[in-house]
């Protein structure tokens, strides 16, 4: 923030308080983490672009990179990632489509369908990879320190949310 402009959060928590409304700094703290939120994601996606890809199908491409055959059936993706069945087949269409991933049946449960990664996927998800490390991942201001610290101060969030 430049000094000649106020921040929009703080404002917001004097007005939250001035009117006599309860919890001014977690209503200020709640907000901050939306905020930073959207800030993240469109500097993750902006950085991502080049690539093909949004965060939520580079979060998908990297899980299968991560896992020990390069796939996973769908309902794994859709726990894993913590997102809707319908949001997982939509990133899946996609990554498919751009030649990342295939879908395949899967080798015991004839209703269930596995996401695999392509060659071409686990290349483009090393070289997104490659872009978010030496970006920071977009987080400018945080060093690893102050990551460390923010990740322990949400932690207590998370386990209250049952986000496990």
């Amino acid at each position: 923030m430049s000094p000649q402009h106020d921040d929009p959060i703080r404002e917001a928590q004097r007005q939250w308080q001035a009117h006599g409304l309860g919890a001014p700094e977690v209503m200020a703290a709640v907000t901050s983490v939306f905020r930073v939120h959207q800030v993240l994601l469109a500097r993750l996606n902006g950085l991502l672009a080049p690539h093909g890809l949004t965060f939520a199908r580079y979060e998908l491409l990297q899980l299968l990179a991560f896992s020990r055959r390069g796939s996973l059936p769908l309902s794994v993706v859709g726990a894993r990632l913590q997102v809707h069945p319908a949001s997982v087949t939509n990133a899946v269409a996609r990554l498919e489509r751009d030649g990342l991933l295939e879908r395949r049946p899967h080798p015991d449960d004839g209703r269930a369908v596995v996401a695999h990664l392509t060659a071409q996927g686990r290349a483009v998800a090393s070289a997104a990879t490659t872009d978010l490390v030496a970006s920071g991942f977009g987080a400018d201001g945080l060093d690893e320190g102050a990551a460390a610290t923010l990740t322990v101060l949400l932690e207590p969030l998370r386990a209250a949310a049952e986000d496990d």
